[in-house]
């Protein structure tokens, strides 16, 4: 009984990447929510610390953690911790020794690797920190190539690296338990991708739209701005069967200029499918269609999982949508050319995030998520400009710098009820749910922020 009450304080600490700072939290969040389990950290957490401790889970809810997460570099069953190498040594020498003895037994083997986060170690120094643990009971031989576990004295000296002190801030020291996803963003890397676009998702970010998403397998996902389908490659990599729909035909059909340096033309085989059997995911691939995201063809039903999309927001992508068929000058043979593309009318962004919120209302099953990108300009940005929903609950809104002035923030949406006919009235009737209409001069605001800073850089050479 003891040891089965010791087992339930168990803690683990999470060594976080110093990258998208913004995205940690809800990724780990929503992973942790795919396996029922809140989010409950240790004391003194910091959302910006490069180590975060967390309660209240068992090793298997890590394993599923670091499975998936892009944003978590390493997971450790913790042993100990302490603002000195003293407090350390009492911490340790108080952790109970029933938890210890499965992995310092004779028959083991074992190594202790150091790691110093924001400050280098010369090899004597961490060789004197791996001596100074002689108190632990370690009974195995040790094993530098092929141990079976592997400890961690990790070394907290902060996040400046302009002051870096002499003795570290806080330390830790655990069991190795395992690594997060972060080879993904290199294996899947866009400079690689069999067919790439202007606009291509960063292969990091679309993991973590795809994380954020809670997406799993045999999910249904849909992206109605779906480019190249980079988004797509990572919902499928975590077993989604995936899909969706572009106004822009040669996109769609992989074809046109090339967006690679030194190819004119898109190859034969240059389409989102090709991307999807590059991984090995093509039995995920359910299809994609030219399609107007602001007329939907889709029957009034909940069908899809996730909607994870990136709308364009005029500046290397136009917004555009198909004009009204009165419009359209119907050839004499009565016959449209294959590359024929209907008039096209300005899409405002406003308009785009209200049909995307009312679409998500409409077609994502209850519990599923819209995760999309939204543009400002910082200046003017404030919540209430986020666009909301009376069907979809706020989950996260994290920002990405894009410039001094502009951004764009990551939103996670969760539907939570079916969309009733007096919710179209309280949409119209209550400003919360109408997107700020700021948003439509975001390109404006973009290239005059550009002309200005190229002005300043201009009037600095000429020495004004």
């Amino acid at each position: 009984m003891a040891a089965s009450s010791n087992r339930t304080r168990l803690r683990y600490l999470l060594h976080l990447a110093q990258d998208n700072l913004d995205f940690r939290l809800p990724e780990i969040k929503a992973l942790l929510a795919l396996r029922g389990k809140p989010f409950h950290p240790g004391e003194h957490f910091k959302e910006k610390a490069p180590f975060w401790c967390l309660d209240g889970l068992c090793e298997d809810d890590v394993r599923g953690i670091m499975a998936r997460s892009v944003c978590a570099k390493s997971a450790f069953e913790l042993w100990g911790h302490g603002q000195t190498h003293s407090e350390l040594r009492t911490s340790l020498l108080t952790y109970p020794s029933e938890l210890m003895t499965p992995f310092l037994h004779k028959d083991s083997t074992y190594k202790i690797n150091v790691y110093t986060f924001n400050k280098t170690l010369e090899f004597p120094d961490r060789i004197k920190r791996i001596n100074a643990m002689e108190y632990l009971p370690f009974e195995g031989t040790v094993s530098l190539k092929s141990s079976q576990h592997i400890f961690c004295l990790l070394e907290d000296y902060g996040t400046d690296p302009n002051n870096i002190p002499e003795d570290p801030y806080y330390i830790y020291f655990g069991r190795w338990i395992a690594d997060g996803q972060r080879e993904l963003i290199r294996s899947h890397s866009v400079k690689n991708r069999h067919f790439i676009g202007n606009t291509s998702m960063d292969a990091g970010l679309s993991f973590i739209m795809a994380n954020h998403a809670g997406v799993k397998e045999n999910d249904l996902v849909f992206d109605p701005f779906v480019g190249t389908g980079s988004l797509l490659v990572a919902c499928s990599h975590f077993g989604a069967y995936v899909c969706g729909i572009d106004i822009d035909y040669n996109t769609i059909h992989g074809r046109g200029r090339s967006s690679r340096t030194n190819q004119k033309w898109r190859g034969p085989d240059e389409n989102i499918r090709a991307n999807l059997r590059q991984y090995g995911k093509e039995k995920m691939y359910v299809d994609v269609m030219v399609s107007d995201a602001s007329k939907s063809v889709w029957r009034e039903a909940a069908l899809f999982d996730a909607i994870i999309t990136d709308p364009p927001y005029g500046i290397r992508e136009s917004t555009r949508r198909t004009g009204s068929h009165k419009d359209v000058t119907k050839p004499a043979d009565g016959i449209y050319l294959e590359s024929h593309v209907p008039v096209s009318q300005a899409y405002h962004l406003s308009d785009i995030f209200t049909d995307l919120l009312n679409f998500s209302a409409l077609h994502l099953v209850i519990g599923g998520r819209l995760v999309y990108w939204l543009p400002v300009y910082r200046p003017e940005y404030c919540e209430e400009t986020v666009p909301l929903n009376p069907c979809l609950r706020l989950i996260s809104n994290c920002e990405q710098m894009l410039s001094s002035h502009t951004s764009r923030r990551l939103i996670t949406m969760e539907k939570i009820k079916e969309p009733e006919e007096f919710d179209s009235l309280a949409h119209l009737a209550d400003p919360r749910f109408s997107p700020f209409q700021g948003h439509n001069a975001f390109r404006e605001k973009y290239f005059s922020g550009v002309n200005k800073r190229k002005e300043e850089n201009k009037s600095d050479l000429n020495g004004e």
